[in-house]
């Protein structure tokens, strides 16, 4: 009983078999054993939250972030404890990150919803009660008889029954799914493809059985039981008869289908799954960098705990007249006593620990990310596509890369490919004017008159326009269509559709050469060959694999034989070859390879109708398996693919991308290292290495290929590290092969990466999807742990994208699997340079100043706190106001190194780009290594010993300094007490900490003079107003008149110059030191760039008229500082979006400025 309430309430959800069975129509059987099944509905669900949860389960997920629940911990001791600070301090804070986090996340949940709820009220049409019912997409059940009509897109995962079509097949476009915008075809088993209105379909007795849902979109076994006239009749059911969720019908005037997944049971749905969360190196460091103040945080507490105590020893201190103890308190224990004052302590000195981190750097990601969709220069304009963000927790890391791991095709080259030449029967072919010419021959017969062929000639362009699974496409679409009515001639109307550019650039070669594919109807495939018509009979396709690398069709031949045309890597079909011209055609296709182009070889076998009497059956039980039909299919396609008789071989090119050779030499100018992976043969792989500059000419090639044994492999490996070591001056680069990195991965991993570290460039060739990850893991987990980069276009490249540190698709032609799986997304491989050189680096510098800089400034808040403890005997005391221990933090010093963090340039981006070599700067998380954090915190101490102190002996001592015309007793009384010597310490940091920013800032714009300007003269206007008039809301005014009273003195005055010259003097002399001294690259750069005039402080006061305040001043400084030349013509760039109205992040140069290069 309590398990049934269990599975009632989903909590034990009963327990499911590998297969559900389906009846359609939800017809259940009436008699025998029937177990119901429970399916999900059909609704989708891609939101979060829920009302009822979204308070409960929002607060668990952010105090599980470590900074959230320490701060939670300090705010719940101060309500426990008599604390020297209100709870107000850590409550507010804490209660402001927990709410605006709360209130983004519950904004983009609700969108969610609101998406959710559009698509679940979608109108459909289903059967049921021999009508055609309309009701909502979400109350679809699975065994529902659902149409769709053309344009429409499916409501659930659906197996075909039916199509206007009397053959029942259909167009669809499955690009929302995988972005593969071909038509695809899909089938109905011929039992149900009758069965084409309500009525029919009501009396369809049918069952289908299938596995479990998954998420591969490529994957379904099933089948079929049609029960016609007491008969039942099993067919296979396959991704063919599968119709997903997601996908649109086209070119059919309407289908219907049973629902066999619904809501999240459906693939779509089970793609929704979150990739794996990966961590920069930034956020790493940070984590550490908040560890270590941890420490800090917790001597200091201690320090002053045992201090406290020791001083107390004397009954004079530990008991002043005037503060004697009650009998409780001398009672009390004296342990509970030690750790209530650390507690209090730990409260007083909590906030070096910077909460509004982790929400400032949230906030610089979600927004700097947006400045990679709007730069144009990764605007592709044939495409009409711009760069894409899929996750901004990476930003920093595009600035760390140090090996870029690299697909080549549709990378590298532009996945468009174009027919080149062949081999036949040992004799190689070019095309010429349309014909098909014998290699050193012209084409000197007439135009108009049909070519001779020779048998084999002919076969081979018959094997070539038939083994393929293109569609073809006509304009005039509205009605069913004949693809035949359109086989008079070959028309404008007529267009090639092909998942695979190779099959369509090799059908429209045939087509061009005389054998042209007219179209398929049902079984039956037509070509015209020199305008005769001939139709085939299509009996099966056995569908291409990469483990195979080859496909296959069996065809009936108008006069009656059976007969297979395969075609594939020449790996996959040579060996099974057993007659033509092997020899002379391997030959040819490696002289193919050589000249970069890809290769397929073609041949065919000729069956008895014993031999396909074995076949048709072996097929038939494969595909209707239910358990392990892939296995069982494969052995049935090896037995099929055999004995085979060789026709020849092609070569098709497939062009390099743009400005592919420039952006791998960039990449290699900057230190980073490019490795290509591939599934190409070794000579194509390496004829387009040398021929896209990732090998050079010059450079000494070595190869791991063909490596038959673990020994054998591990002898080659030492000649090949013996090798380098003698020739360390050449450059080297590494050709692998994927048989060979099995071995070289297997028992010798350290001597494999030995010999790839030390090579200039690595090229692995036939590697498999699994191989290209295994290689990106095992130089991710090396010792030196380099930052890694993917970048490829196709699903086979999905699992190194998603390995890698940094993941990127490119929007190729093969789909948008790895655009969906990738963190960045850009239209072609040459983008990678500025998005990398350029705003990885940016990135990068902006995020770690903004990390250093709030450890820095919250030293600088804190320290004073603790040494003011020595002069008030460990009491406890609080030297700041708590409306300034909160606001510290939220408003006084957060908005100007937010903006900062936004825009911070160190060069132009046009110099970044044209010196690669200024990425080596920031290479290994330089600016982010322990001796720069040590920096940070050291000047942070130092700075508030300064704060502290200066104000001490300026203020407190010397009472000549206070003299403003009042009556010196009365003076002393207002100028002297606790809040004010605390006040003048922290209005000398607030302005300190502003202007140290101020000095770290290179790129000034409007934005950052308003903040930093904005940011002291706010803290001036509150504190006025705050201490100026008597609030009736607050319990205590302490502060009443201190501030006003404070900036009434001049000395006050003098103290606070004094103090803020004392402490950015220093860190001026050492810049201009360091900067002549021992420049670095990036700071010779900006030398170059302000003796150039290139980069002004005033860049982004675009206005259309004049100059603006802003830029007469931002000109002013850059000369006092030594950043702008006054003889230089002016630079107008513009930062389009912010100041010129345009979505666009683009620094341009104007007219003006660029004739002056």
């Amino acid at each position: 009983m309590l398990r049934w309430i269990r599975q009632q309430l989903g909590f034990d959800p009963p327990h499911q078999s590998d297969t559900r069975t389906v009846y359609i129509a939800n017809r259940f059987p009436q008699h025998g054993h029937y177990t119901p099944q429970r399916f999900a509905d059909n609704r989708i669900i891609s939101s979060k939250y829920t009302i009822w949860n979204f308070i409960p389960k929002n607060l668990f997920e952010q105090f599980r972030r470590i900074a959230n629940f320490y701060f939670l911990i300090i705010f719940l001791v101060q309500l426990m404890i008599d604390t020297p600070t209100s709870p107000v301090t850590s409550g507010l804070p804490l209660f402001f990150v927990i709410t605006v986090t709360a209130i983004k996340q519950g904004y983009e949940d609700w969108l969610r919803h609101k998406a959710d709820n559009e698509v679940n009220g979608a109108p459909v049409f289903v059967v049921r009660s021999g009508s055609l019912v309309q009701t909502r997409s979400k109350n679809i059940r699975v065994g529902d008889i659902v149409r769709v009509a053309k344009d429409e897109t499916f409501p659930a995962d659906l197996v075909l029954l039916s199509s206007d079509r009397a053959e029942g097949t259909c167009h669809i476009t499955t690009a929302s799914l995988d972005g593969e915008t071909n038509l695809k075809t899909h089938y109905a088993v011929p039992e149900t493809a009758v069965s084409q209105s309500v009525s029919r379909l009501e009396a369809l007795q049918a069952v289908v059985e299938c596995q479990q849902p998954e998420a591969d979109l490529y994957r379904f076994v099933g089948r079929i039981t049609v029960t016609q006239q007491g008969e039942e009749i099993v067919r296979p059911l396959g991704p063919e008869n599968l119709l997903l969720r997601g996908a649109r019908l086209k070119n059919t005037k309407e289908i219907f289908g049973v629902a066999v997944y619904t809501g999240m049971e459906s693939k779509m749905a089970l793609n929704y799954k979150c990739k794996s969360q990966k961590r920069s190196a930034v956020e790493k460091s940070m984590n550490t960098f908040l560890i270590i103040y941890l420490g800090i945080l917790l001597f200091e507490a201690i320090l002053s705990t045992i201090l406290k105590y020791a001083w107390q020893a004397e009954n004079k201190w530990d008991e002043p007249f005037y503060n004697e103890k009650t009998e409780q308190e001398r009672n009390s224990s004296k342990i509970l006593k030690f750790i209530s004052d650390f507690l209090a302590f730990l409260v007083l000195y909590n906030f070096i620990i910077p909460i509004s981190l982790y929400v400032t750097v949230e906030m610089q990601k979600f927004l700097g990310s947006f400045f990679i969709g709007w730069d144009l220069d990764l605007y592709h304009e044939e495409s009409d596509q711009r760069a894409q963000v899929n996750t901004s927790d990476l930003n920093e890391e595009l600035g760390q890369v140090e090996y870029v791991f690299t697909d080549k095709t549709g990378t590298l080259t532009e996945n468009e490919m174009q027919f080149q030449e062949c081999s036949i029967n040992g004799i190689k072919y070019q095309e010429i004017n349309g014909k098909l010419v014998p290699e050193g021959m012209t084409d000197d017969t007439p135009d108009s008159s049909a070519p001779r062929l020779s048998r084999e000639e002919e076969l081979f362009l018959k094997a070539v326009s038939l083994c393929h699974t293109v569609q073809i496409s006509y304009d005039q679409t509205d009605g069913p269509g004949d693809p035949f009515s359109h086989a008079n001639g070959f028309t404008a109307q007529m267009e090639y559709y092909a998942s695979s550019p190779d099959e369509k650039a090799l059908v429209e070669a045939t087509k061009r050469m005389g054998v042209m594919f007219t179209g398929s109807k049902g079984e039956t495939m037509e070509i015209k060959t020199f305008g005769k018509s001939e139709k085939y009979k299509l009996l099966h396709v056995l569908e291409f694999d990469p483990n195979r690398r080859r496909m296959s069709v069996i065809l009936q031949t108008p006069l009656g034989e059976k007969i297979l045309f395969t075609k594939g890597a020449e790996s996959a079909i040579l060996p099974y070859t057993k007659s033509g011209e092997i020899e002379k055609t391997r030959l040819h296709v490696d002289e193919f390879a050589l000249k970069g182009l890809r290769t397929l070889v073609v041949a065919y076998r000729l069956f008895s109708a014993e031999e396909y009497k074995e076949v048709e059956q072996r097929i038939h039980e494969a595909r209707t398996a239910l358990q392990q039909r892939e296995e069982r299919l494969a052995d049935v396609f090896s037995f099929i693919e055999k004995d085979l008789e060789l026709l020849g071989a092609t070569g098709v090119e497939d062009k390099l991308q743009e400005k592919v050779q420039e952006t791998i030499e960039a990449l290699r100018l900057a230190g980073i290292k490019v490795w290509v992976l591939t599934g190409d043969k070794h000579e194509t792989a390496v004829s387009v290495s040398l021929s896209c500059g990732h090998f050079h000419r010059t450079m000494n090639i070595l190869e791991l290929v063909q490596q038959k044994s673990d020994h054998e492999c591990a002898e080659q490996l030492r000649r090949l590290a013996r090798r380098i070591k003698d020739d360390h001056v050449i450059q080297h680069g590494l050709v692998v092969d994927g048989a060979s990195l099995s071995l070289a991965l297997r028992e010798h991993e350290k001597l494999f990466m030995e010999v790839c570290k030390n090579c200039s460039a690595v090229l692995c060739c036939r590697m498999a999807p699994l191989q290209k990850a295994k290689v990106v893991r095992l130089l991710k987990t090396s010792p030196e742990k380099p930052i890694t980069l993917a970048i490829g276009d196709g699903a086979n490249d999905v699992s190194m994208i998603q390995e890698a540190h940094v993941g990127i698709g490119i929007m190729g032609k093969e789909g948008r699997q790895a655009v969906r799986n990738s963190d960045y997304a850009i239209a072609r491989f040459k983008f990678l340079a500025k998005l990398l050189l350029v705003h990885g680096h940016f990135y990068y510098i902006r995020i770690a100043t903004l990390v250093q800089y709030f450890f820095y400034k919250n030293v600088c808040f804190i320290t004073p706190q603790f040494l003011y403890q020595f002069f008030c005997l460990f009491s406890q005391q609080t030297l700041y106001d708590s409306v300034y221990l909160t606001l510290y933090n939220i408003c006084f010093t957060s908005l100007p190194i937010l903006v900062y963090s936004l825009f911070e340039q160190l060069v132009h981006p046009h110099v970044l780009q044209s010196k690669p070599a200024l990425y080596r700067d920031i290479s290994k998380n330089s600016l982010l290594s322990f001796k720069t954090f040590l920096y940070w915190t050291l000047l942070g101490f130092c700075h508030a010993f300064i704060f502290f102190f200066g104000s001490y002996i300026l203020m407190g001592e010397d009472t000549t300094l206070m003299g403003n015309g009042q009556i010196l007793r009365a003076n002393r009384q207002l100028m002297f007490g606790n809040w004010t010597f605390g006040t003048l310490v922290f209005t000398v940091m607030v302005i300190t900490v502003t202007l140290k920013l101020a000095l770290e800032t290179h790129f000034w714009t409007w934005i950052n003079h308003f903040v930093t300007w904005g940011s002291i003269a706010f803290y001036f206007i509150f504190s006025l107003f705050y201490g100026g008039i008597i609030w009736p809301f607050l319990h205590t005014q302490d502060m009443y008149f201190v501030f006003v009273q404070l900036l009434s003195s001049g000395s006050a005055w003098f103290a606070i110059i004094i103090i803020i010259i004392t402490c950015l003097f220093p860190d001026v002399i050492k810049k201009v030191f360091y900067r002549h001294m021992q420049p670095t690259s990036t700071q010779k750069s900006q030398f170059i760039e302000a003796n150039a005039g290139i980069s002004c402080m005033d860049s982004l006061c675009c206005f259309s008229e004049g100059r603006s305040g802003c830029s007469r001043l931002a000109g002013l400084l850059e000369r006092l500082m030594g950043r702008c030349d006054p003889r230089a013509p002016r630079c107008d760039l513009s930062l389009s979006h912010f100041c010129c109205k345009h979505t666009a992040y683009k620094l341009e140069r104007e007219d003006a400025a660029a004739g002056q290069e």
